[in-house]
């Protein structure tokens, strides 16, 4: 008996077999005794190898290419399976940290031109890999692939830490490191070597190719999870598991788990789909690919779909997991049509009458400081929103002053200058704006065209050279104009640069909002977690602080694993906490689909109280992970790194002004007159006239106010 019965996966996609199967096997079982791999019995021998049967995994996942390139890419999955058995075996077990960092460290040097003499089987096989592949493949595939290996053997180190300490991660931090060192992303690139098709480098960083990419890698990582579980987690002593990982955070048992990590995979595959369908034909007419650069965009959705089926049939197969009873072949049943991710995420009622949220307890272990100057921002920002005309559309200086951002900047910058502090308030005041001016102007109407035609025009108005030409046709506009020379001037031209991207990312994500509404959409958990925090402006917010005049911190720390993860929890719980305090405001008065509490309500199908139940927990999960990182990850990186005095301050006060921000922020919710129900009563935005002629009339100026 195993730990659990196998939950009724969702398989949407007929699995076909490469017909080159047999001589994949003959030639990967050459290849792997050649490298050296089947000569330690602890790790791997000839009747153990022959079980697993990568050449079938290979030609089930790549059923189209020739005979060739079936042998290439099942080697570098014999490789890639091996390098995983072969740590765990060296390092894992033997909770040799050191020793695995120098190994891992050194994997690097095979995949360059000019490699060294392997000392081992994973090293003797990555080179030989290398020099077979990159040639013929475009330099930034090469970078990419570079960079995906790179993650894979590297993000080893997290299992074992993870090992090392006994700590099972929140859902969250999982799925977010599960893609690095699951090996999907690299799954990926390999995809599109073997389709012979490269993803268009114009288009390889939007967001439709990045979620294909990223749903992919989820659906794969869960499914591995579930069949593996039994393997990892009660003969490896392994962690990294979601059905462990759900098991811990929900309290509940292994079976319900599986259930609810099967869930997680099938609403994964519905945004692979649904970007498919809804988001890739948007982009080809918006970058006017050419029909051979559509083809390769569909060529590799098609591999990856391939890789779902083929690789659910080669688990089902593998003597490497539990798979008894499991169902193979094209399988699709009405809680798949019915339940997460699909019509269940559409059906939703807008305007539902809610009331106020009780809030959970909030944990909050970081003070908030006082800026002398709050008095003097909060009249300056009602004067610079009246000068910009957000009292004209959407707002009045009354509910402006019931915001008050400016204890909220305040708070967030304690020892900014009086012009720093205004400078803050003013984004806050424009972030903030601009978030409830799309809904008003073109959410009623479903306007998609007119406000991605106005989210396009917003980039002329942040000019790398600082030369404003454009002629603001609106509130939004014009005070981007003005903030833009005012924050932008002292920067370098790298920094005016990424504060610009980081403004685009926020004002696109309020597209994504709109499209969901236009199709009554509520998001599948992941991706909301994800957009959430560019549609609440994060990641403006810490730009700004990143780029503080004075900072001195290298790229190698901001890229680092420890910062990405600390600044991902605050993030996080900012963006819960936010969900928390506006749930009626945005359920009942804004028929907003865009609120953690709902999403969570939605995945599970469950009432309101354990919804908010569970964003408590996460929000709690996510400060104890920012408190972690901080304290143990954080220094351990700059021990590492050798880092001087000067490094560590640095670091240590950009770590202060994350617990600054989350203080700031919950403090500002419980005072702030934004979410308060009279307020909301009164700020009511009664729907004007509807049917053809009508999409222009913006009737919201006159009969009330939104805010979100």
């Amino acid at each position: 008996m195993g730990p659990f019965e196998l939950p009724d996966f969702y398989c949407p996609y007929p699995a076909r077999l490469n017909p080159h199967v047999e001589s994949a096997r003959v030639h990967t079982k050459a290849w792997a005794r050649e490298m050296g791999m089947l000569e330690d019995p602890e790790i791997w021998e000839e009747r153990r190898f022959d079980g697993m049967d990568y050449g079938l995994l290979c030609a089930y996942t790549h059923p189209e290419c020739d005979a060739a390139e079936l042998d290439l890419i099942t080697d570098w999955y014999v490789w890639v399976f091996f390098f995983d058995d072969h740590f765990l075996e060296i390092f894992k077990r033997t909770r040799d940290v050191a020793g695995a960092q120098a190994y891992l460290d050194r994997l690097d040097l095979f995949m360059t031109d000019d490699p060294p003499e392997p000392d081992n089987p994973t090293e003797k096989g990555l080179r030989d890999l290398w020099a077979r592949t990159v040639p013929g493949m475009s330099r930034l595939w090469r970078e990419r692939f570079t960079r995906t290996n790179h993650e894979l053997m590297q993000e080893s180190m997290w299992e074992l830490f993870h090992i090392e300490d006994g700590q099972v991660s929140n859902p969250i931090e999982y799925i977010e490191e599960r893609r690095k060192v699951g090996g999907a992303p690299w799954s990926a690139c390999l995809i599109e070597h073997a389709v012979g098709a490269e993803v268009p480098e114009r288009v390889a960083g939007s967001r439709p190719i990045r979620v294909l990419t990223e749903t992919f890698a989820d659906a794969v990582h869960l499914r591995n999870d579930l069949f593996s579980y039994q393997r990892e987690v009660e003969e490896e002593g392994e962690l990294s598991n979601c059905v462990l990982v759900v098991e811990r955070f929900l309290g509940c048992d292994t079976q319900k788990a599986a259930e609810i990590t099967n869930d997680l995979l099938t609403s994964r595959l519905h945004v692979f789909e649904h970007t498919t369908f809804t988001e890739l034909p948007v982009l080809f007419a918006e970058q006017a690919l050419a029909p051979h650069e559509q083809e390769a965009v569909l060529r590799y959705a098609r591999g990856l779909q391939d890789w779902q089926s083929g690789g659910h049939e080669w688990h089902l197969r593998s003597n490497r997991y539990m798979n008894g009873g499991g169902r193979t072949g094209f399988h699709v049943s009405p809680r798949h049509v019915l339940g997460p991710g699909g019509l269940r995420n559409h059906a939703h009622v807008p305007h539902q009458k809610v009331g106020p949220l009780p809030l959970p307890e909030i944990h909050m272990p970081f003070q908030v400081r006082e800026n002398p100057h709050l008095e003097a921002a909060r009249k300056a920002t009602l004067d610079y929103a009246e000068a910009m005309g957000f009292y004209t559309l959407v707002w009045d200086r009354a509910a402006h002053d019931g915001y008050d951002l400016a204890l909220c900047a305040a708070g967030i910058d304690p020892d900014a200058s009086l012009e720093g502090l205004v400078l803050a308030t003013d984004w806050l005041s424009w972030g903030t704006y601009g978030d409830d001016y799309l809904p008003v102007v073109f959410g009623r109407s479903r306007d998609f065209t007119g406000a991605k035609a106005f989210n396009r025009r917003l980039s002329a108005f942040m000019p790398l050279d600082l030369v404003v030409t454009a002629v603001a046709a609106n509130p939004v506009e014009r005070g981007l104009a003005d903030l833009w020379v005012r924050t932008a001037e002292p920067m370098s031209p790298e920094g005016r640069a990424e504060f610009r991207a980081s403004v685009e990312a926020m004002t696109e994500s309020w597209l994504w909002e709109l499209s969901n509404h236009i199709q009554n959409r509520v998001p599948d958990p992941v991706d909301y977690v994800e957009m959430r925090r560019k549609t609440f402006g994060s990641d403006l917010t810490m730009a700004l602080a990143r780029l503080a005049p004075g900072r001195s911190i290298p790229a190698e720390v901001w890229g680092s694993r420890p910062i990405a993860a600390l600044v991902g929890a605050a993030h996080d719980y900012a963006c819960m906490l936010n969900d928390l305090f506006s749930y009626q405001k945005e359920i009942e008065f804004e028929g907003e689909l865009h609120n953690m509490v709902l999403v969570v309500q939605t995945f599970f199908d469950c009432d309101l109280p354990r919804a908010t139940e569970l964003v408590g927990s996460l929000m709690t999960a996510r400060m104890r992970q920012f408190q972690k990182v901080a304290e143990v990850d954080v220094p351990a990186l700059l021990d590492d790194m050798g880092a001087d005095a000067g490094l560590r301050a640095s670091v240590a006060e950009y770590v202060a002004e994350l617990g600054d921000w989350m203080a700031a922020i919950l403090r500002w919710h419980k005072e702030c007159r934004r979410y308060d129900e009279p307020t909301l009563q009164r700020a009511r935005w009664v729907p004007g006239p509807t049917g053809l002629g009508t999409a222009g009339t913006r009737i919201g100026t006159l009969l009330g106010r939104v805010a979100s």
